[in-house]
C-alpha cells in the first residue's frame, strides 16, 4: 500500500489531470501503512492527551478561552479535527501517534 501511495504521489505513468489528482493523498493511507498489523490504538489519556496538554494549554483545557468550543481533553474533539491539528503539532513522532489514534476504530 505504501508503494501505491508513493506511485500516486509521484504521478508515475500518469499525465494531465489524472497526474494532478493523484497528488491528493489521504493522510489515513499513511497512518494505515505506519501502524503494524494488530497494533492497538494509542491510549487517549496516556499518549494523546499529554501532547495537547503540552502544546495547547491553557486555551483548550478546563477554564480556557476556547474550551467550550474546542475541548482538547475529549477524544471526540480530536477525532473531529483530525490532521487539521497538525498546524500546531509539528513533531513527527506526535503526528504519528495522532494518526494512529485517528486511523483505528
Amino acid at each position: 500500500m505504501l508503494i501505491l501511495a508513493l506511485i500516486l504521489m509521484l504521478g508515475i505513468g500518469m499525465c494531465g489531470r489524472a497526474k494532478r489528482d493523484a497528488l491528493i493523498v489521504s493522510p489515513s493511507m499513511f497512518a494505515t501503512a505506519a501502524a503494524p498489523a494488530g497494533a492497538t490504538k494509542p491510549d487517549f489519556d496516556k499518549e494523546i492527551k499529554p501532547i495537547f496538554q503540552s502544546r495547547c494549554m491553557p486555551c483548550h483545557f478546563q477554564d480556557g478561552k476556547v474550551y467550550d468550543k474546542l475541548p482538547f481533553d475529549k477524544p471526540e474533539t480530536i477525532t473531529k479535527l483530525g490532521t487539521k491539528l497538525f498546524t500546531r503539532i509539528k513533531d513527527e513522532k506526535e503526528q504519528r501517534l495522532i494518526r494512529e489514534f485517528l486511523a483505528q476504530p
